[in-house]
């Protein structure tokens, strides 16, 4: 994991807490929708039927070990107040320019149009909203933070590849299965080349975010790209 991060990684998953509280609760809402990369909640309260108060006694069990993990990291780390402002602030510049730059490449470096993505047919406002925070903060964990980063390690440990080797076949192949994600029946986006290569371009996007400028910052521009996106553009 690049040093950022790991120097970071405290004060990260402090400043993402708001948004997993905001998704959890905000998914007893919004139900039956659910974030594709939300694969806990989606079995709990989708495949298994769990009951609300169950749910809500797992959440509240999450939230318990995740402040264990806090303790724990706060012997090596400290948490730093004067970055709350600055990642929100970088974040939404990310957030804002991110679709322009990626069109910008595809179009003048690939030469096709990245075409038009799906929307959240029949979504509610607040639905749109917390399946927008669900996914900054599900999909950052799942493919940058624990496959982008499990991925460096195995190519680089295990199979003993270079390290800047590992770092972008990690990166292409974290990035690769992020936008195959976006297409997986039934309720995926039809499979078109314009809109696969835009994830692809958008996942390697918020995966060197992560690497150089930590997990909060990937979070909050995945977040409140897709709030721009779904909700205001």
């Amino acid at each position: 994991m690049a040093k950022n991060q790991q120097r970071n990684l405290l004060t990260s998953l402090v400043l993402v807490v708001p948004l997993f509280i905001i998704y959890q609760v905000g998914v007893l809402f919004t139900l039956p929708m659910l974030n594709g990369a939300d694969f806990v909640t989606t079995l709990l309260l989708r495949d298994l039927h769990l009951s609300i108060p169950a749910y809500l006694a797992f959440v509240g069990g999450v939230v318990v070990v995740f402040l264990v993990g806090l303790s724990r990291l706060k012997k090596r780390q400290h948490f730093q107040t004067g970055v709350i402002v600055p990642v929100l602030l970088e974040s939404t510049i990310y957030a804002l320019t991110m679709g322009s730059l990626i069109v910008l490449v595809m179009t003048e470096l690939f030469r096709f149009s990245p075409g038009l993505a799906g929307g959240v047919a029949g979504s509610s406002v607040l639905g749109r909203l917390v399946m927008s925070i669900g996914a900054g903060l599900y999909e950052e964990t799942v493919f940058r933070l624990g496959l982008l980063t499990g991925l460096v390690a195995i190519f680089e440990r295990a199979l003993g590849w270079r390290r800047w080797i590992a770092v972008m076949a990690a990166f292409l192949a974290s990035s690769f299965l992020f936008s195959a994600m976006h297409h997986i029946p039934p309720h995926g986006d039809p499979l078109s080349l314009g809109v696969f290569t835009f994830r692809l371009l958008a996942g390697v996007f918020f995966g060197l975010l992560f690497w150089f400028r930590g997990f909060a910052v990937a979070v909050y521009t995945h977040a409140i790209y897709d709030v721009y996106v779904l909700l205001i553009r």
